[in-house]
């Protein structure tokens, strides 16, 4: 990896959030973000779930119930 200069550096913090990139990287909160991005788009995998296929709410959160569990029972240990 490149190092930043320490004019870039003070420039970003002196113009706030809009001024580009974030000065430091936080690795866990990449990490959970991840998981999640990646949790969701497994979910929406099933295309009734990606296009909103279901009438109702109850049907349509059935299927998101429905969805989880078969992901949780992939995701266990088999003997």
């Amino acid at each position: 990896m490149i190092p930043e200069k320490a004019d870039q550096k003070a420039n970003r913090k002196k113009r706030g959030s809009p001024g580009g990139r974030p000065v430091s990287h936080d690795a866990t909160l990449y990490k959970d973000r991840n998981t999640v991005e990646r949790s969701i788009n497994k979910i929406k995998e099933w295309r009734g779930l990606a296009t909103r296929y279901d009438k109702t709410p109850e049907s349509y959160a059935a299927g998101l119930h429905l969805r989880g569990s078969i992901l949780w029972l992939r995701s266990l240990p088999t003997p």
